[in-house]
């Protein structure tokens, strides 16, 4: 019979692992070491109680101490943990093969992403050779209007599921353009029937991505395969990286 005691106790590991996992998403947001006493504050959780946390983490080597002082990042640990998830899932473990190969063959900084709830994240990035490398950070989220890749990875729905899936402040750009609905509604219906999506100037006024569909047997998008390029690069380039896409993404995709 569940008494108080054994509820406290459930309720009080259950807290624990909400800090536990508040901590991790700190530091991957924040993509940088920081202070015990700053993830104390920003994530709500007590000094004492973080410091405990942390001191666990550290024997467990899920995060490391830089130094004396209580700054902490992620522990080699976690290097092992993500390099397991990586070889054990058959699409990504692929992808990153294709994703080297087309960094390689075009010189170009190449990408696989996928949708993480109702944003968009790059899974796997290759920068190009460029001593100037445009790329996005790894698993940071991304609102969906903001990407080439995310006018693919919604295609499989209808337009009032698509406007209702994604925040209505989504649609605004960082620097306050407003993208309007319609215009994306139509971005992603003429990207569906052409296989691929181009955008220039989004978020960075320099930049264009190309992207391409990895589907699964129902014909749903459920990763893109993309080039991220300085606007400027000729056409003629483009309608090669384009090809390379649809072939990458063809190799990636399960039959229908």
């Amino acid at each position: 019979m569940t008494t108080d005691g054994v509820v406290e106790k459930a309720t009080g590991r259950a807290r624990g692992i909400d800090r536990v996992i508040g901590l991790m998403e700190y530091l991957h947001r924040r993509r940088a070491p920081a202070r015990i006493a700053d993830i104390a504050r920003e994530t709500g959780t007590p000094r004492s109680t973080m410091y405990e946390l942390v001191n666990t983490l550290v024997e467990a080597r899920w995060l490391e101490m830089r130094s004396d002082d209580g700054i902490v990042y992620f522990g080699p640990a976690m290097h092992y943990f993500g390099s397991d998830y990586l070889d054990s899932v058959d699409l990504i473990r692929k992808a990153r093969t294709e994703v080297a190969h087309l960094s390689e063959r075009m010189g170009e900084t190449a990408q696989f992403c996928a949708l993480e709830g109702n944003k968009y994240v790059v899974v796997l990035n290759e920068p190009g050779r460029r001593m100037f490398r445009i790329s996005s950070e790894v698993g940071i989220k991304v609102p969906i209007p903001w990407t080439a890749s995310g006018r693919l990875l919604v295609d499989h729905m209808g337009p009032s599921e698509i406007l209702g899936f994604i925040p209505e402040e989504d649609f605004t750009l960082p620097d306050g353009r407003r993208i309007v609905q319609e215009e994306f509604l139509r971005d992603i219906a003429e990207a569906r029937a052409a296989g691929f999506v181009r955008t220039t100037a989004l978020v960075d006024r320099f930049t264009t991505c190309l992207a391409a569909p990895v589907r699964d047997a129902a014909g749903c998008c459920t990763a893109t395969i993309c080039f991220v390029v300085p606007a400027d690069t000729e056409a003629e380039q483009q309608e090669e990286m384009i090809r390379l896409l649809k072939d990458s993404a063809a190799r990636l995709s399960v039959p229908q």
